[in-house]
């Protein structure tokens, strides 16, 4: 009996340490979401700012650090790539986070059953 309550108390304690890990994770996932979204933003933000420009304006574009003369249809082009790419950032990360929080949930599930398992071994005591 006194086994038993080794491996339930090891299994609890594996599984409390796997729920924080999980917890963590889904934080980490929101952030990364929080930061695309930004990024998102920004993107549209510099599209509608340059809605008004004519196509023969002379505008740059950022590679890296340093700046590149291209026209306003490429750039608007780079713009709507880079949001394509934010927007499947964003499905990709909920997707992550959706199965994240359906492991999570069945974590809480099994700690669950291991506490009514060891109130019954209690009780049987």
């Amino acid at each position: 009996m006194e086994q038993m309550d080794m491996e339930l108390k090891k299994a609890f304690t594996e599984m409390q340490i796997n729920k924080i890990e999980t917890t963590k994770k889904i934080n980490m996932i929101d952030m990364k979401c929080d930061m695309v979204k930004t990024g998102k933003q920004k993107y549209q933000l510099t599209e509608k700012g340059t809605s008004d420009l004519t196509d023969d304006t002379r505008v740059y574009l950022s590679v890296g650090r340093m700046f590149v003369l291209t026209n306003v249809t490429d750039m608007r082009g780079d713009l709507k790539a880079k949001q394509d790419k934010c927007d499947k950032a964003i499905d990709l990360l909920s997707k992550k986070k959706e199965f994240l929080l359906k492991s999570l949930k069945d974590q809480e599930d099994g700690l669950r059953e291991l506490v009514q398992q060891r109130k019954e071994a209690e009780a049987a005591k």
